[in-house]
């Protein structure tokens, strides 16, 4: 099982680069970067204050500066970017990287960052509708020489890319658990897959993903599948008792080393090839490192 760690877009760039530096000396295997541009606001869409770092400006710095573990973005919308230009910013990051950058992508979601920039969101199916065609374009431009695509919200012709990324085959991961389509997108387009799960949540998705792929006439495990989940982890049960008591407002993984061994392990059992801590629950600057350190030395070891 791989481990990633997901700082925080609120962080500084210091404390982003602080910690995914310490991870890349340490063991872990990926840092994340989320796509952002202010808080969300749960409920309604107006835009919040709070500094929230640009993702493709940290992905390139960290390529240029963190020498050995898997980038990506988790996820990068396709409403953001045009996906032309958001295959040339690809293809030129996996460059500075050295060919270690995957491609997250999603179809978008946070309503208060698309009406303070005008950008479209839609209805769902929109949304889907825009992401398919957007995966179509992404693809062929780091895949093929050129491509076309003639579509409702995007349309290139005989488009380039060059240089093209290091690897031959960047790596696609789509964000999303929807089952009636966005599963069925993930079977047909996508290398790696991820989503936010408890370890029955993601059994029950592997297998509606499986029957998918049958459809699909494509092997499941051919796809690296990655979860996460805020990360409680503690020693001390006292401070995990807030977080016992399920006053996380998401998923959470809570324990001990040794009971996040067994939890580590039940998301494995449900076919997790990774697992993802969210830095936004590792606590401040000064903790961060010792709660990583306790991950990666106490639990990781059990799963590798």
């Amino acid at each position: 099982m791989r481990f990633g760690i997901w700082p925080s877009p609120t962080w500084s760039w210091e404390e982003t680069h602080e910690l995914a530096a310490h991870c890349e000396r340490t063991g872990w295997d990926a840092v994340y970067v989320a796509d952002h541009f202010m808080p969300n606001a749960p409920e309604g869409d107006g835009p919040l204050d709070g500094d929230t770092m640009e993702c493709w400006s940290v992905l390139s710095a960290l390529a240029a500066t963190v020498a050995r573990v898997k980038l990506a973005p988790l996820v990068t919308s396709v409403t953001y970017r045009h996906p032309a230009v958001l295959a040339n910013i690809a293809a030129a990051t996996d460059r500075i990287s050295g060919g270690r950058l995957t491609l997250g992508l999603g179809a978008g979601w946070q309503l208060n960052e698309h009406a303070a920039y005008g950008l479209p969101l839609g209805p769902p199916k929109e949304r889907l509708d825009r992401f398919e065609e957007a995966c179509r374009i992404v693809i062929g431009l780091l895949r093929d020489a050129r491509t076309t695509v003639q579509g409702d919200y995007f349309e290139v012709r005989n488009a380039p890319n060059q240089p093209a990324p290091v690897q031959s085959r960047l790596p696609i991961l789509i964000g999303g658990g929807g089952e009636k389509r966005m599963l069925g997108i993930v079977a047909r387009m996508a290398d790696e897959w991820n989503t936010w799960t408890t370890p029955d949540v993601l059994a029950h998705k592997m297998a509606v993903l499986a029957a998918h792929c049958e459809a699909e006439g494509r092997d499941p495990d051919s796809i690296h599948v990655s979860t996460q989940a805020l990360l409680f982890l503690s020693e001390d049960d006292a401070e995990l008792a807030a977080a016992r008591r399920g006053d996380t407002g998401r998923v959470a993984a809570v324990g001990t080393p040794a009971e996040m061994v067994e939890i580590m392990g039940a998301y494995a059992g449900a076919g997790a090839d990774e697992f993802i801590v969210a830095g936004f629950t590792l606590g401040e600057r000064s903790r961060r490192r010792d709660t990583c350190d306790l991950f990666i030395e106490r639990v990781a070891p059990a799963l590798r």
